[in-house]
């Protein structure tokens, strides 16, 4: 909001939900760490490509691709590219309620 009382245009905030720390690190494991890293360095390439430059089977990156696309960590453009949009991904995690003492 403070964008806005400045007359500058908002940032879109995006954002996405785990039911618990988990399923957090069932999505981003190391490896797919390393392979966004891999992206954000690298720009825009095909699977083939990405697998190539991380010394990893072609098969076990396309499904680590598919798992990032569909938790929205990564994209596919319309040439077939994958890519990481985003320059950050924050984690903000609420931690268990308080025992009464």
């Amino acid at each position: 909001m403070k964008s806005a009382r400045q007359g500058k245009p908002a940032q879109p905030y995006f954002g996405v939900g785990f039911e618990g720390v988990g399923e957090l690190f069932s999505v981003f494991t190391p490896k797919h760490w390393e392979l966004i890293g891999a992206l954000r360095e690298g720009g825009a390439m095909t699977v083939a490509e990405l697998a190539r430059q991380l010394k990893r089977d072609y098969k076990n990156v396309h499904n680590d691709c598919e798992r990032l696309i569909e938790w929205m960590a990564i994209e596919k453009d319309e040439n077939g590219l994958v890519y990481a949009p985003y320059d950050e991904i924050v984690v903000d995690m609420k931690l268990p309620d308080r025992r009464a003492a």
